[in-house]
């Protein structure tokens, strides 16, 4: 392979780096010269571009290079800037790094967060580069794809020796060593992978890479836990998720009762019949458990309801100290069981209405029993509401909404294999709990499968592989006509 060219401009951005608009996004000026682009059905305005800016931008279509318009200084190229960007954060855009003779892409790059922008810093001679351990390459229709769930973006290997030098990574290079391969792929592709944490420095010499990359709470993590966290919920990729029927026409749905086995059954209602009258509270509470996704806003529920309902549901009741044998950071004891007595999760209450409580985002602390106010921009909190709402399949938000997040360490620092999947179980418990004491407090409430693991982030200022959401759940008052979800 003929190495990409060297060529940069004055800030360092590459030649051959070009934005590009995605294949099933166009754009279109009205006559207004307000620019429009359209994607699956959606339109979205972007804004309204001089005549030369509007006639620019169709160049979008093929590719165009970021240094032409991010380090020019013409009304012309801020116009352009502006608009690409307003392209990107609504994820209509992707990169490609061209550089062979023909001029084919040898790598594009597919944005994954909804802020990605390429970045491109400089390496030096000495540097010492390897793969991230979170990395891994795999087929993707008739493509290759380089990702990690710690990267903003994933890569599509377009040129096969691409991903032949890039294994030579696997154990760390200087750069004045991988220079000299005939396959090098270049300075550009090397920075953008270092920029999105697919390759990280270390130190010449380093013994240990799994402690030489990231925090310790990252070391915690096992490579197949991380990746299932970062693709199985919303905010660090830019999959297909939830409802959306992949196979339909293609494979027929189970059936809703699976066909019985074969055999002479033994009927279970001869021997257990139980009177209505003497049925127990907690059997009516497990018949009457219902999902409610629509709540009465004219009365909210109360301080007082929401004291009782976490006082019930997930406060500490009791401490100990650690074992004697195992430095295990103390345990506790609360209202639901908990894999290995851990207790990973925490309770963060987005409030909409509640009678007595001020709207806002709050952690329940479970050993004080108490609400801590987190502050955060008001739009951030009304996104979390919202997208909950829109999970829930309504157009209102839910009037209180918990995000049940974990303290991943928690339960990583003691299993290894199954850690993210007792957290999963966890989740799954305490979400049975909280069904049950709504119930049982005449609440309605709603388990909800998606969570925005990025804009956790964002609110708390906690990295996402250090406490993160794996669970919602609504509660509200449930209106006089409602009905069973």
């Amino acid at each position: 392979m003929r190495a990409l060219e060297q060529k940069t401009g004055r800030q360092g951005a590459p030649e051959t780096l070009a934005a590009r608009l995605r294949s099933h996004v166009r754009l279109e000026a009205n006559a207004s010269r307000e620019i429009v682009a359209y994607a699956d059905g959606y339109s979205v305005e972007l804004g309204t571009l001089s005549a030369g800016a509007a006639e620019r931008a169709q160049e979008l279509r093929k590719g165009l290079p970021l240094i032409a318009f991010t380090q020019g200084r013409r009304k012309i190229d801020r116009e352009i800037d502006l608009l690409v960007r307003r392209l990107a954060t609504r994820g209509l855009l992707e990169y490609r790094l061209g550089g062979s003779r023909n001029g084919d892409d040898l790598v594009v790059i597919e944005p994954q967060l909804p802020d990605y922008w390429p970045q491109t810093p400089r390496l030096a001679n000495t540097d010492t580069l390897v793969l991230s351990r979170f990395a891994y390459m795999r087929r993707r229709g008739n493509e290759m794809v380089l990702e990690s769930p710690r990267a903003g973006a994933l890569f599509r290997i377009c040129d096969p020796t691409i991903a032949t030098s890039l294994a030579a990574l696997s154990m760390p290079r200087q750069i004045k060593e991988l220079r000299r391969y005939d396959g090098f792929p270049g300075d550009e592709l090397l920075t953008l992978l270092l920029d999105c944490q697919i390759l990280f420095k270390v130190e010449a010499g380093s013994g240990n890479l799994r402690r030489a990359e990231g925090d310790d709470n990252l070391v915690l993590w096992d490579f197949h836990d991380l990746l299932f966290h970062g693709r199985s919920t919303q905010g660090r990729h830019a999959n297909p998720l939830g409802g959306v029927y992949p196979h339909v026409g293609v494979i027929s749905p189970l059936p809703a009762v699976r066909p019985s086995w074969p055999g002479k059954k033994i009927d279970l209602r001869k021997v257990s019949a139980v009177p209505s009258e003497k049925v127990s509270s907690v059997a009516k509470l497990l018949r009457q458990r219902h999902s409610t996704r629509g709540f009465d806003d004219e009365q909210p529920v109360t301080l007082t309801e929401l004291s009782q309902f976490l006082d019930a549901t997930a406060r500490i009741l009791s401490t100990s100290n650690s074992k004697p044998d195992t430095d295990d950071g103390g345990q506790t004891v609360r209202p639901y069981p908990s894999a290995g007595a851990a207790y990973e999760l925490e309770l963060y209450l987005a409030v909409n209405k509640c009678e007595g409580l001020t709207k806002g985002f709050y952690h329940y602390d479970a050993g004080a029993h108490a609400l801590v106010p987190i502050e955060v921009p008001i739009g951030e909190l009304e996104a979390l509401l919202m997208a909950a709402g829109y999970a829930m399949g309504t157009s209102a938000a839910p009037q209180i909404l918990m995000t049940i997040a974990a303290r991943f360490g928690r339960i990583t620092w003691k299993y290894s294999s199954i850690a993210y999947s007792l957290i999963l179980k966890d989740v799954g418990v305490l979400t049975q709990t909280l069904y049950l004491m709504a119930t049982d407090m005449g609440l309605g409430g709603c388990a909800i499968g998606i969570a925005n693991i990025d804009l956790f982030a964002k609110m708390t200022g906690v990295e996402f592989h250090v406490e993160g959401p794996v669970g919602q759940f609504a509660i509200g008052r449930i209106p006089k006509s409602g009905a069973p979800g």
